[in-house]
């Protein structure tokens, strides 16, 4: 398959998620959602839990503070290396937000922020998935449902949020 055809396909992708902006419910469940992912909700979950978290849990906030700031370096690098437009500054009929975000769209910000944080929590206790993972999963699909990222971007941020979280997890939780 070729380059042009994965990517007449992602907009493809792009455009039935996106069609559904007109519905009230779904707008403000996805404009409520995506704000978790943001840099001041998911700082402050944190910051919480590194000042009210004993034991393996503050040693897992530990994880979710390096992870949440090494992601957020990577994600500035890959914006600037891989200088993509956000998708309804390109496809036509994309429905948006008013004063959306013009900066780079590859990979996602808010998936890799929230990605980064809940894997060392599922790690630390694998029954916080049940609520964690559909919460991340919202984040990633708000992010293409506001008309802000194609669903590589959502992709590449859960899977580099995944693994960042991941790695912090192994290596400072672990060997305590």
């Amino acid at each position: 398959m070729s380059i042009h055809a994965l990517y007449e396909m992602e907009c493809r992708i792009f455009k039935k998620i996106n069609q559904h902006f007109e519905r009230k419910i779904w707008n403000a469940y996805f404009r409520t959602i995506t704000n978790i992912g943001g840099a001041i909700l998911e700082i402050l979950l944190v910051l919480f839990l590194l000042v009210f978290a004993r034991g393996q849990l503050r040693l897992t906030a530990v994880a979710c503070a390096v992870s949440l700031t090494a992601s957020h370096l990577v994600v500035q690098i890959f914006k600037k290396c891989f200088p993509r437009k956000r998708p309804y500054l390109i496809l036509d009929g994309t429905n948006f937000p008013i004063n959306a975000l013009r900066d780079h769209s590859f990979p996602s910000g808010h998936t890799t922020a929230i990605f980064s944080v809940i894997i060392p929590l599922i790690l630390f206790h694998p029954s916080l998935s049940i609520i964690l993972l559909p919460v991340g999963f919202s984040v990633a699909i708000s992010r293409i449902f506001l008309g802000l990222h194609y669903p590589s971007d959502v992709l590449a941020g859960m899977l580099l949020g995944s693994l960042t979280g991941y790695i912090c997890f192994l290596k400072i939780v672990i060997p305590f």
